[in-house]
C-alpha cells in the first residue's frame, strides 16, 4: 500500500461508517492499542489478510486522529505480531495529513498449510480467531480441526470404526466389489482376502473402516445415526410459513442406508415432489417431458455431497439437508470445500480430495466418475434447461449448491436492483442490508443477482478483487 492508496481507504472508512472484514479501525492517538491478537489472527486466517488503519477515532465517526508516535506503534504492532505462531510480518505504511500522521498495517494471509494462526501463549484451540464482519470471533473446535485435518492429511474416510465387524457388512456386496478391485488390479489376486482388505481400504490395521460401512454395511446408521439425508418439501420460498391448508411440510423424509441407498432415495423425493412441464415439439410434434431441475444436475449435486462431505468424529452427528422450496432447491452438506479450493476453482481445477479412498471405491462401483466432472456438469444441465446458473456457498462448517427452477424466481426482494443504480462495494451492500456477516448478505441476497445477470461485476475477470464493485446491468 502507498500513502494515496492509504488516503483513499481513509475516506472510504469515514464516507462508510463502519469497519468490514478486511480492515480494523483503531485510534492510537494516546498510545498503542491493547488486545490487537484477535484481529490479527482473524486477518491471517482468511485468504484476503486484512488491514489496521491507526489514527480515526471510530468512537467520533471515524474522526482523524492521528497517531502518538508512528516509530513507536510500527515497533508494538510487530511485538504483537511476533507473538504468533506463525510469525506475522505486517507491511506498514505511514501517511502524514498537515501534520497529522496515520499508519496501516497490512497483515497478509498465512499460507492454509500453516492455519490457523494464533496468539502463542493461548495455544491453537483458544488463541484462533475468524473474521465475521467487522468482528473477531473464536474459531471453533471443528474450524481449528479443519485446518489440521488437511495440513496432516487425516483421512477420516478411512478410519477404524469400533464394534464393527464382517458381520455387520453385506458379505455379498463386499465379494463383488473386491472382485471388481481385482479386475481392475490383476496383481490384487495375488494376496490373501486380509491384504486385499487392507490394500482396499476395507479395513485400516484389521479394523473395518468408515468407507465400508458407507459403501457395504447392512445398516450404516446403527454406528453413525445421523449419516443420513433430511429431505424436506416447503410450500413456500421460506421455511416456516404454511400453506392455504396449515401445512408447514409437504413432505419429509430421512433417508438411510448406504450412500447408493441414500442417492437413490434423494433422487426418488426430488422426482415425487417436483413438477414435469409437458411441451409439443412444433417441428416433430413429439411430447417433451420437462423436470423443473433437470435430473442430472439434481444427481451430481447429491452425490457431491455424500462423497464430499465431512466424516470425521466432529461432524458425524450432522446429516445432509435437502430442503425443496417453492422457487429453489438447496443442497447442504457439513464440511466446507476442502483443502486450497475456492469457490472461483470449483469446477476450473483438480482439486485436493477430502475423502479419496470413498470417492475411487464409488468410481468402483460405477456411481461417479471421478473425473472432476460434477461442477461442469450441474452448470452445464441448468443452462441447457434454461435456467440460472447453480449457486454455491461455501464457509469452514459446510458447503451448499442452490439450484433455482425458474429465471423469474430470482426477485430481488431487498431492493439490490435500485441501491446498485451506482457501483457498490461488497461492505456496502452489506450494510445496506444491515446484516454483519459479509460473506451471508453476498450468499443470501446479492449471489444470485449476479448470477442471473441482474447485476453485473465491475472486474468480472477478478471477481475476487477488493476493488471489486457491483452495478445493476442496464
Amino acid at each position: 500500500m502507498v500513502e494515496n492508496e492509504l488516503r483513499e481507504l481513509i475516506k472510504q472508512i469515514q464516507l462508510r461508517g463502519c469497519e468490514s472484514q478486511t480492515t480494523e479501525v483503531k485510534s492510537a492517538n494516546g498510545g498503542c492499542p491493547e488486545k490487537l491478537y484477535d484481529t490479527i489472527s482473524s486477518f491471517s486466517n482468511q485468504n484476503s489478510g486484512g488491514v489496521f488503519v491507526f489514527g480515526l477515532n471510530e468512537k467520533e465517526d471515524f474522526k482523524k486522529v492521528g497517531v502518538y508516535n508512528a516509530q513507536d506503534l510500527q515497533k508494538r504492532v510487530m511485538e504483537y505480531c511476533e507473538q504468533m505462531t506463525p510469525v506475522v510480518r505486517p507491511i506498514f505504511t505511514v501517511y502524514d495529513e498537515g501534520g497529522m500522521v496515520f499508519v496501516a498495517a497490512e497483515i497478509p494471509p498465512v499460507d492454509i498449510t500453516d492455519r490457523p494462526c494464533f496468539k502463542t501463549a493461548k495455544g491453537r484451540l483458544h488463541g484462533s480467531y475468524i473474521r465475521v464482519g467487522d468482528a473477531d470471533k473464536p474459531m471453533t473446535e471443528y474450524e481449528v480441526y479443519s485446518y489440521e485435518a488437511f495440513r496432516k492429511k487425516y483421512q477420516d474416510d478411512v478410519r477404524g470404526i469400533e464394534r464393527a465387524s464382517f458381520a455387520t457388512l453385506d458379505q455379498t456386496k463386499l465379494d463383488a466389489y473386491i472382485a471388481l478391485k481385482v479386475k481392475e488390479r490383476p496383481h490384487l489376486a495375488l494376496t490373501s482376502p486380509t491384504q486385499q482388505y487392507e490394500l482396499t481400504g476395507i479395513t485400516r490395521d484389521g479394523q473395518i473402516t468408515m468407507t465400508a460401512i458407507l459403501l457395504f454395511g447392512i445398516y450404516p446408521q446403527a454406528f453413525f445415526p445421523q449419516l443420513s439425508i433430511i429431505a424436506t418439501c416447503v410450500p413456500n420460498e421460506k421455511m416456516g410459513i404454511v400453506d392455504n391448508a396449515g401445512n408447514r411440510f409437504l413432505d419429509s423424509k430421512r433417508f438411510e442406508g448406504t450412500l447408493p441407498d441414500m442417492l437413490d432415495g434423494a433422487l426418488t423425493f426430488v422426482r415425487t415432489n417436483t413438477r414435469v412441464a409437458t411441451k409439443i415439439d412444433p417441428l416433430t410434434g413429439n411430447r417433451i417431458d420437462q423436470p423443473q431441475y433437470p435430473m442430472d444436475a439434481v444427481r451430481e449435486a447429491i452425490l457431491n455431497a455424500l462423497v464430499h462431505r465431512d466424516y470425521s468424529i466432529h461432524t458425524e452427528g450432522m446429516p445432509i439437508q435437502l430442503i425443496l422450496y417453492s422457487d429453489r432447491m438447496e443442497i447442504v452438506n457439513p464440511g466446507g470445500l476442502y483443502g486450497r479450493l475456492t469457490l472461483d476453482q470449483l469446477g476450473n481445477v483438480q482439486p485436493d480430495t477430502r475423502n479419496p479412498v470413498l470417492v475411487t471405491a464409488m468410481e468402483t462401483l460405477g456411481e461417479t466418475e471421478n473425473r472432476y466432472s460434477g461442477i461442469p456438469t450441474i452448470r452445464h444441465s441448468m443452462k441447457e434447461s434454461g435456467l440460472p446458473d447453480p449457486l454455491f456457498f461455501n464457509s469452514r462448517e459446510a458447503f451448499s449448491v442452490t439450484l433455482y427452477n425458474r429465471k423469474d424466481d430470482v426477485v430481488d426482494e431487498k431492493g439490490l436492483l435500485r441501491f446498485c443504480s451506482i457501483p457498490r462495494s461488497r461492505e456496502e451492500i452489506a450494510k445496506y442490508l444491515n446484516i454483519p456477516s459479509v460473506q451471508y448478505a453476498l450468499h443470501r441476497y446479492l449471489d444470485p443477482l449476479v448470477q442471473s445477470g441482474l447485476i453485473q461485476m465491475t472486474l468480472p475477470d477478478t471477481p475476487r478483487s477488493k476493488n471489486q464493485r457491483f452495478i445493476t446491468a442496464k
